[in-house]
């Protein structure tokens, strides 16, 4: 069983391991329904009950192999998240797209109004077939994914979207609300306009991305908002490594520059002497700090959970986290999980000394 830690100022408790279901929605290779229920059980029998989809993913395949895995289970075993931002338009065929290969007929469109996160929100329960969603995030916010519109968009979102999110937060129609994103600036850019409980973010504090530490990470502990932590492999590197043949590592969803390749290698040897997994290294890092309170990987399989959940649980040894800052592979003054004890004064000197 997982320890489990509180989402912002809310009574949520949630699993310091997750599990995200982008891969429930058919991404980059299909699945069946059977071995989607059968994982998702896997993850409650292991300790696992915090659970992540959204409409984006596969279309609402996602959620609903979620919706009718879940429904069998009593509620009071789980935390389900889903996302708003997009509404889901017919259209006349299935497309493979957008790195799903999904048979259901629809089209992503983005809508962060106020309508569109009411009607996304009604629509997901119907996909879902449950009567209850915990943690509702905005989904793929950011300048990064919307360039020159970003600015437009915000300002939608924040005037209307957020409204909608907050009104459902009060009703108690959800427990929590956040953002789901890639970029950890346009979080701080919305804490400007109201409250959340948590950030779904995905990864953007990892052993290859720290500078969320500067000042995301501080301000978080400030305003009592949780961080999630998505994307810990960095879109599959640090799973999978450098040095498997007939593999091409990915980092933020394309193939690795050679940078980021040779910086991995060198993890990779420290990993090899101190005889510890790059994956379990990968997942247990982020929650020495203590705002994370929860990594979630992509989990497709029965098999897969057992795997994620022997590296979470894996024994590494504090030399091993002092080797990669002797290094200079981790900041000297990063948070470690040998000595999570020493988080929040880690993160001030941080700051202090400007590091980032």
């Amino acid at each position: 069983m997982f320890k489990k830690r509180v989402i912002g100022k809310t009574n949520l408790q949630v699993s310091e391991l997750g599990f995200g279901a982008a891969t429930f929605g058919n991404l980059y290779r299909p699945m069946s329904n059977e071995a989607a229920k059968a994982s998702i059980n896997k993850a409650l029998e292991l300790g696992l009950n915090q659970f992540d989809t959204a409409p984006y993913y596969g279309f609402g395949l996602s959620e609903r192999r979620v919706g009718d895995a879940l429904r069998t289970h009593d509620k009071a075993s789980y935390i389900l998240s889903t996302k708003v931002g997009r509404i889901l338009a017919p259209c006349a065929k299935a497309q493979d797209k957008y790195g799903f290969c999904s048979p259901m007929p629809f089209e992503p469109k983005y809508d962060y109004s106020y309508d569109g996160v009411m009607r996304s929100f009604e629509h997901s329960l119907q996909r879902l077939g449950l009567s209850k969603i915990d943690i509702l995030y905005m989904h793929d916010i950011g300048k990064v994914t919307h360039g020159d519109n970003h600015q437009r968009l915000f300002k939608i979102a924040m005037e209307g979207g957020y409204k909608a999110m907050d009104e459902l937060r009060t009703q108690g129609l959800v427990s929590a609300i956040g953002l789901g994103v890639n970029e950890y600036e346009v979080c701080e850019q919305a804490m400007d306009y109201g409250y959340f409980d948590c950030f779904l973010l995905a990864g953007r504090y990892t052993l290859l991305e720290q500078k969320a530490l500067a000042t995301f990470l501080p301000r978080c502990l400030k305003e009592q908002s949780s961080v999630v932590l998505g994307g810990p492999y960095n879109s599959g590197i640090l799973a999978t490594g450098v040095r498997q043949k007939n593999i091409v590592p990915h980092y933020n969803y394309q193939p690795a520059p050679a940078q980021i390749i040779k910086t991995v290698a060198q993890i990779e040897d420290i990993c090899q002497e101190f005889q510890v997994s790059l994956a379990a290294a990968a997942l247990q890092f982020p929650l020495a700090h203590p705002a994370v309170v929860s990594v979630i990987p992509g989990l497709s399989s029965a098999k897969r959970v057992e795997s994620t959940v022997a590296d979470m649980q894996s024994e590494i040894p504090q030399a091993f986290w002092q080797c990669l800052q002797s290094a200079g592979l981790l900041c000297t003054e990063v948070p470690i999980p040998a000595a999570p004890a020493l988080a929040e004064t880690c993160v001030k000197k941080l700051v202090a000394n400007a590091i980032y």
